[in-house]
């Protein structure tokens, strides 16, 4: 689709375009509302910092759409194709390892694993896993909310990006 018929859509058609990106109602509503958008850059950048910071709440709403990194997500939904492209970096062989991280993680924080995979690879994913293991509970949250404004700025991208929509 492009900017210019993003811009263009109803508010409820606009809503489900950016709903996968990020299901949080006070985000949806930032950028639905927010239109028209100049280019996609505006948009992304808006995505990243309408709802910043996200609430405990919001962070825990959004994560149940997020499967475990390195698990294939299931189903037709959109969050779910955005998850198996966003995770396509992460081979069979670092399941166990991921695995057994995503245990040690989930123990500590009671939370799904979360960061930002496309653009990563599984040595990346696992290193960034380690070191956030020695986060405080605050710390932590603080990083998860930056990853799924990132993951959120991607994924509407990839919704809108047109060919020159970039400047």
């Amino acid at each position: 689709m492009s900017l210019e018929e993003f811009n263009a859509l109803s508010r409820e058609d606009a809503i489900t375009i950016v709903k996968p990106a990020l299901d949080v109602a006070r985000w949806i509503d930032a950028i639905v509302d927010s239109r028209p958008f100049g280019s996609v850059d505006e948009i992304t950048a808006a995505a990243a910092a309408v709802a910043a910071p996200l609430t405990e709440v919001e962070i825990d709403g959004a994560l149940a759409h997020h499967p475990r990194i390195g698990e294939q997500p299931k189903g037709t939904t959109a969050e779910a194709a955005h998850s198996r492209s966003e995770q396509a970096g992460v081979d069979a062989s670092a399941a166990a390892a991921l695995a057994e991280g995503n245990r040690a993680y989930e123990a500590k924080f009671d939370r799904v694993y979360l960061v930002r995979a496309a653009g990563r690879s599984a040595d990346d994913i696992l290193a960034l896993l380690q070191q956030r293991l020695g986060n405080t509970p605050e710390q932590e949250l603080a990083v998860i909310d930056q990853q799924l404004r990132e993951i959120a700025a991607l994924r509407l991208a990839a919704a809108i990006e047109t060919e020159g929509a970039r400047a």
